[in-house]
């Protein structure tokens, strides 16, 4: 039994840079019905401290799924989720917020659009303190946010007291990656958040995306079904299909990568043929 507690520790205790250990995770919706789906089937994935994570797969894969269970949308089955060496898998959705960032792909979701980008971005700051009824943004607040939102190149610096609602998506979708990230959390959840935006404007969010998390050191998951995306972007990348891992690489293999590899990959690894327009049309 002493001996069994010490694995159990050693297992659930944070490796040396582990920041995110999935282990053994199932989830099936529906169970024992006609309309039983078996979304996530025995995922097991880790990532170090620093790890910038890219998924793909086809619709059904369990991308999102996975996201969602991360994030505590509902319980998994059975498994366990390790952040920073701490079981969060039965913390209510509420709790996991404090380690958690998450950006949509819905750039109206993660923001209140009838209070101004300074109220926003305020909340988000201020998220997981006590709260007092002196709540007002101090002028070096006001200072720091102008600089931030600076660097994202469009002009929303002079806009602070505009209201969220009336931003573009791809201004709005800027807003929630900042206001998801200034208090660095422990993981970062990027679920397809350039997929409702234009081609130009998603770039530039990649960008600031890529910027973010280098200049905070932060664990980034995003899910993508753009392949040139997937490839261009962190410093890993997962293939899932079925509710499985059944590809990954990292480092400089999956800077040599090319479309056709992850093609090849997907057909050898799941038996299949990948049959997404999305991902097949992707540049």
């Amino acid at each position: 039994m002493a001996e069994l507690k010490k694995e159990n520790e050693q297992e659930h205790s944070s490796a040396s840079g582990e920041k995110l250990y999935l282990k053994g995770i199932t989830k099936t919706f529906n169970s024992g019905t006609v309309n039983e789906k078996v979304a996530l089937d025995d995922l097991s994935l880790r990532l170090n401290d620093g790890d910038f994570c890219t998924v793909i797969g086809g619709n059904g894969a369990g991308k999102s799924t996975m996201l969602n269970a991360i994030s505590g949308v509902w319980p998994v089955d059975k498994g366990a989720i390790i952040i920073d060496g701490e079981d969060i898998s039965r913390l209510p959705e509420y709790k996991r917020s404090h380690f958690l960032g998450r950006v949509f792909q819905d750039p109206r979701m993660g923001t209140a659009p009838d209070m101004e980008i300074i109220e926003n971005l305020a909340i988000a700051a201020r998220r997981g303190y006590h709260r007092t009824f002196r709540w007002g943004v101090k002028s070096s607040e006001k200072k720091l946010y102008r600089e931030m939102l600076a660097e994202f190149d469009l002009g929303l610096e002079d806009r602070l007291t505009t209201k969220v609602g009336l931003l573009s998506g791809g201004q709005r979708q800027a807003i929630t990656l900042l206001m998801a990230t200034l208090q660095k959390p422990k993981l970062l959840l990027l679920d397809e958040h350039t997929a409702a935006l234009d081609p130009k404007t998603a770039a530039k969010v990649l960008e600031l995306s890529d910027k973010i998390i280098s200049e905070h050191k932060l664990t980034a998951i995003m899910v993508t079904h753009n392949m040139h995306d997937a490839i261009r972007h962190g410093n890993k990348l997962i293939m899932m299909n079925k509710g499985k891992v059944i590809f990954e690489i990292s480092g400089e293999e999956k800077r040599k990568l090319h479309k056709a590899d992850l093609l090849e990959k997907f057909s050898k690894q799941s038996g299949e043929e990948l049959a997404n327009d999305r991902m097949l049309l992707s540049e």
